[in-house]
């Protein structure tokens, strides 16, 4: 990208507000991890549809644990709060309370029909040609779809501006860090998104969102995106992975994968669906991850829940 359209890029996605004075929360590598982005237990509403007192034995068993770095959604479960755009500011005060840290999980490469700004979205893929909103993101989560990254008509910075604006709330809401999601549209093909993608787009994407996520005084995880590791890791304060032991990616493609992270001092959070606690805790714990076994059906409740440690 030449150099004027790069500060053009960077003013659009400038937040407006100062991030706080106070230096930044980074998780640390022992701390366990719970990934709930779902609820549909009512009993848990005063907490925002978390159950923050999660406390369940380890895979190696022994007395029951608790996480302490809690990622969770920027808003509550429809099924909680009735609507779409309710910020979960309850559970981020509950897990405060506890002494846990919350980071806000927010999609940035895929637009969520279900989010109160999708309507942006389709307004703005409509004023370019369809030439923002790709493929559903999936058969399982077919009500997203791959946005395109490529910024000849402006996508990359709408994009950019939108995921700023849901940083903002973000930071509002009190969150100490965020999780940007679906970051590696590169490494999946037109045939999957809908769009030629570049790694060195995906690189310029990835950039700015950390960049966007420090404006705000917020830690921020890189989401997968493993080819690009080596590159990222520098500019990003933790990683957050799912299925790299099924798939055989943690330490690879390419090395040293995601032990560029933990040589850093930086924490990997990891979550496996489709394999046994047996099958990876060993590897995770040797390696400093902080892994855990959720439901096989990929969904995101509080339980299942097993901690490697």
């Amino acid at each position: 990208m030449p150099a004027a359209a790069l500060l053009a890029s960077i003013a659009l996605i400038a937040p407006g507000h100062a991030p706080a004075a106070t230096q930044r929360w980074e998780p640390p590598q022992e701390a366990r991890f719970q990934y709930q982005l779902e609820s549909s237990d009512r009993s848990h509403a005063s907490t925002g549809g978390i159950d923050v007192g999660i406390c369940n034995p380890p895979a190696s068993g022994g007395p029951c644990v608790r996480p302490q770095v809690f990622d969770i959604d920027l808003y509550e479960d429809g099924r909680i709060s009735g609507n779409d755009h309710t910020i979960d500011t309850a559970a981020v005060n509950a897990i405060h309370r506890r002494g846990g840290h919350a980071i806000c999980y927010v999609s940035g490469g895929t637009a969520e029909r279900f989010r109160p700004d999708y309507g942006k979205y389709v307004r703005f893929d409509r004023r370019i040609g369809h030439r923002l909103l790709g493929k559903p993101f999936s058969s399982r989560f077919s009500n997203e779809y791959w946005v395109n990254i490529n910024n000849g008509r402006g996508q990359r910075d709408f994009v950019l501006r939108r995921v700023a604006a849901r940083t903002r709330k973000c930071a509002a809401a009190g969150f100490d860090a965020i999780e940007y999601d679906v970051v590696d549209a590169y490494a999946q093909g037109k045939r999957v998104t809908g769009w030629r993608i570049s790694a060195h787009t995906q690189l310029i994407f990835d950039n700015a969102l950390a960049r966007i996520a420090h404006r705000n005084g917020l830690s921020v995880g890189l989401k997968n995106d493993l080819g690009q590791v080596p590159k990222l890791e520098p500019r990003f304060d933790f990683a957050v992975n799912e299925q790299c032991f099924q798939y055989r990616e943690c330490t690879n493609n390419p090395s040293p994968g995601y032990r560029a992270f933990t040589r850093a001092g930086k924490a990997v959070f990891q979550v496996e669906y489709r394999i046994p606690p047996s099958q990876f805790c060993g590897d995770a714990n040797r390696l400093g991850f902080s892994s855990i076994k959720k439901a096989r059906d990929f969904s995101l409740d509080a339980e299942p829940w097993i901690s490697c440690r």
